[in-house]
């Protein structure tokens, strides 16, 4: 009896193990302003796989926000910015590649998503660690009519564009321009607060705006999906011996 309990006990155990998975990957911001989590898409595989492996090596702790524009967006990822002296501009950081665009006409800058800075470049290739959270600002039907006029040159958004832009807000103007590869999950407040600061006539912040950030574990990233979903987390012996026998990475 004994031997089948156990049996029993360690087929669950492998089911546990081999089964459970997140859907997508989050990283954590923690900031002065509160913490900041976000989703990264899968359906932009390479930013997504770069900004995971910049977050594993610990590229961002420490670095600034260094670009904070009202109403618009929140920059960072300059490695240069970590030892930055006050007023030094900055914004030309990063590493020696880019990243391929994987800019798609589905994800866009609504308030809350997370986009990869870049130059000029006519391939629109996106730096390879200079990334954005939006904060934008709600439009009116009419106003977005006269973005597709002046800006957009005539290209017409969608409806989930116009319910996310006459609702939540965002920055518009930049679809189709930049790769956007995840969106805010919880810290909005965060955002508002850091972007709501007194900045320099290069957009810099007075006071430095630091960035930590870490890759949520496997075992977060389930319990999050699970609350997202209205489902209780996950936390029980069962689920914690379950873990033991599981890496925390995924």
């Amino acid at each position: 009896m004994k031997r089948i309990i156990l049996s029993v006990f360690f087929c669950a155990l492998s089911i546990a193990v081999f089964a459970a998975k997140p859907v997508f990957k989050y990283v954590r911001i923690q900031t002065d302003k509160g913490t900041v989590v976000l989703k990264l898409y899968n359906e932009t595989p390479k930013h997504r796989d770069n900004f995971i492996k910049l977050v594993k090596e610990n590229y961002f702790d420490s670095l600034l926000f260094h670009r904070v524009i009202h109403n618009f967006m929140i920059q960072g990822g300059d490695p240069d910015s970590k030892n930055a002296k006050s007023g030094q501009q900055l914004g030309e950081g990063g590493p020696s590649y880019t990243v391929p665009s994987e800019i798609q006409s589905g994800l866009f800058h609504k308030k809350g998503a997370l986009g990869a800075a870049r130059d000029d470049n006519p391939a629109k290739a996106s730096s390879a660690s200079q990334f954005y959270i939006v904060q934008g600002k709600k439009f009116t039907n009419s106003g977005l009519d006269s973005l597709e006029t002046l800006r957009m040159k005539g290209v017409k958004f969608t409806e989930a564009q116009r319910a996310a832009y006459t609702t939540l807000g965002g920055t518009p103007h930049l679809d189709g321009n930049y790769t956007v590869f995840g969106e805010l999950i919880n810290g909005k407040e965060a955002i508002d607060a850091i972007a709501a600061v007194k900045t320099d006539k290069n957009d810099r912040p007075i006071t430095d705006e630091r960035m930590y950030v870490k890759l949520l574990t496997k075992r977060e990233a389930i319990n999050l999906e699970r609350e997202l979903k209205g489902l209780k987390p996950k936390n029980g012996l069962f689920t914690k011996i379950a873990d033991m026998f599981s890496s925390s990475d995924y």
